[in-house]
């Protein structure tokens, strides 16, 4: 194993299509939830400690070698909303493109026969995360981090914010990525006994919300 393939897979470049999402930080600037670093920081904490802490457990169970189809089902029933649940899927349609052009593999293969259209990113990227040789760790950190980062991102572009700030934003939220990332790991560990249930359910009422709202808006600069 090489802890150098999570940089790769990890890093803002990776051609995973993360990009055009903003994690729902474009609905919540509208809204006046976002309007600079502090509320950026609480935006990014909340989403954390739920839809995070509930992608990072997929990861890791994915990564764990748990049947991808069962993940993939769970993470659907905990995905209320139409509008997240189309977006995850479109992320991982596109990050099976990247992972299997990167990372080739029979998991990852038979993965986008069962799912043409996507299956849940979460769960692809945990598939990535083993076929790079990464470990449940590895895949629970990614997508913790990419809970975060991808709202500063966007952040960024919405507000003009400055960069530093945002960056600062995520920089103390480090010590909560390891509590989810340790969190998320556990779970999925319970989950090789006891079946999928076990994993997180956590639960992001306004997220789910502000997603249906902001998939019919007739502009937006991003898809979620």
């Amino acid at each position: 194993m090489t802890r150098a393939a999570l940089l790769v897979l990890a890093d803002g470049r990776f051609p995973a299509g993360g990009h055009a999402h903003s994690g729902g930080a474009e609905a919540a600037v509208k809204a006046g939830r976002i309007t600079g670093a502090a509320s950026l920081e609480d935006f990014c904490r909340g989403r954390l400690h739920t839809a995070g802490l509930v992608s990072a457990s997929l990861a890791a169970a994915s990564a764990l070698g748990i049947d991808p189809v069962a993940l993939d089902t769970a993470a659907d029933a905990r995905t209320p909303s139409p509008a997240l649940r189309v977006a995850a899927r479109r992320l991982g349609r596109q990050l099976m493109r990247a992972a299997r052009a990167t990372w080739p593999s029979a998991e990852l293969d038979a993965l986008a026969r069962e799912f043409p259209k996507g299956a849940h990113q979460p769960v692809v990227l945990g598939l990535a995360a083993r076929a790079a040789g990464l470990g449940a760790e590895d895949a629970a950190y990614c997508s913790a981090y990419e809970c975060v980062s991808g709202p500063a991102t966007a952040t960024v572009r919405l507000l003009s914010l400055d960069p530093f700030d945002a960056t600062a934003a995520l920089a103390r939220l480090a010590p909560e990525l390891d509590v989810v990332a340790h969190q998320a790991v556990s779970a999925a560990r319970r989950a090789l006994d006891d079946g999928v249930e076990v994993l997180p359910a956590a639960s992001a009422p306004l997220l789910e919300i502000s997603a249906e709202a902001h998939a019919a808006w007739a502009v937006r600069l991003f898809a979620s």
